[in-house]
């Protein structure tokens, strides 16, 4: 069992014809084919639901009851922000042009999410999941997820508080709403390159202007601070616990280690089984292992993918992880905590001991 993959751990590297050979299976069987009226529903809902939830906000009117709109509205943007997802990925339109426009609109003007700021930071993580100083998903100001990250600090309360910091992590994604907004707008006013810039600024300013001005023209300064704080933590909880089970707790990749797509892609991800209803709430996250490995295929196709993709990596010992959705939480939760108490072995993936001690 290894516990982080190094040069010396790494596993020899497959040939790129293993995963062609699953490539070609994928496309034989239809399912990178387009879904156009599944998608379609979706985008047409995009402005309708947020048209009814502003409708409702405003009939409403000041009162603290608003703090249920808040849960409504929270929800209703993070499963559009789950369709810019798709339409970043080109899961929606065979033209890249058509994806990135509707990822702009949904991303930058529903959301409040610059699209050029996430199409930065996630195509690195796709690239190089789990893999140290290469994967920004492992860069975060306040969780330390490597030992190299845990080592920095010196301070006996900040040392606490990291070797417990697992517990800590689900409460502080009820600041990831507000962290979104804040990283996307300085994204797009740095002076890094961006594409389309004066599109991202005007759609985004338009976006956090206009809603902030419905909230404090409607609502008391008193509900109005409220309606946004329940509004923005739902919002980053929910998008943080969609997104954290799918790597966390997974192996870590050195920073020198080159591994093949298929075992890089599939080692370093866990898939969340579950009913229909996880596949909804969760945007399709819940298939990570699929998605990474075909990017593009459309939300619908992955769970018709995944019992194919399985028995490909079992046939060619490939580790196939995949959990229950509390189970997930557990691991992460652990994981963390135990990167942060500083053990000598806190890259192992909690699930896959359990694997190995059941088959040794």
């Amino acid at each position: 069992m290894s516990t982080i993959v190094t040069p010396a751990g790494a596993r020899s590297p497959r040939s790129t014809d293993v995963y062609v050979e699953l490539a070609g299976t994928i496309r034989e069987s239809g399912l990178l084919r387009r879904r156009y009226g599944y998608y379609w529903t979706k985008l047409i809902a995009v402005p309708v639901s947020v048209a009814a939830c502003v409708a409702l906000f405003i009939l409403i009117g000041d009162s603290w009851w608003q703090l249920v709109t808040a849960v409504v509205f929270a929800f209703v943007f993070t499963q559009i922000a789950f369709l810019g997802h798709d339409a970043a990925h080109r899961q929606i339109f065979r033209s890249g042009r058509w994806n990135d426009w509707t990822s702009l609109v949904i991303g930058n003007l529903f959301v409040g999410m610059s699209y050029g700021w996430w199409q930065h930071k996630h195509t690195r993580h796709h690239a190089n999941p789990n893999k140290e100083g290469v994967d920004p998903d492992l860069d975060l100001p306040v969780v330390s997820f490597t030992a190299a990250q845990v080592r920095v600090h010196t301070n006996p309360l900040v040392r606490w508080l990291i070797g417990h910091q697992g517990w800590f992590f689900f409460p502080v994604l009820l600041l990831e709403g507000l962290s979104l907004h804040a990283s996307s707008v300085r994204r797009v006013f740095a002076p890094a390159p961006m594409q389309r810039r004066p599109v991202e600024i005007v759609f985004l300013l338009t976006r956090i202007i206009a809603f902030l001005a419905l909230v404090f023209i409607v609502l008391s300064p008193g509900v109005a601070a409220a309606f946004l704080g329940v509004q923005l933590g739902l919002f980053g909880m929910y998008m943080g616990l969609s997104f954290a089970p799918n790597h966390k707790g997974m192996p870590i990749v050195g920073k020198n280690v080159k591994l093949d797509f298929l075992t890089r892609q599939v080692l370093m991800s866990r898939n969340i089984r579950g009913s229909r209803l996880i596949d909804f709430m969760m945007g399709g996250l819940n298939y990570q292992i699929e998605h990474h490995l075909f990017p593009s295929m459309p939300r619908p196709h992955l769970r018709r993918a995944a019992p194919t993709i399985a028995q490909f990596c079992r046939d060619h010992d490939v580790p196939y992880t995949q959990t229950g959705l509390a189970e997930s939480y557990g691991i992460v939760t652990r994981y963390i905590n135990r990167v942060g108490l500083g053990e000598k072995d806190p890259f192992a993936c909690p699930l896959l001991e359990q694997r190995s001690a059941i088959n040794p």
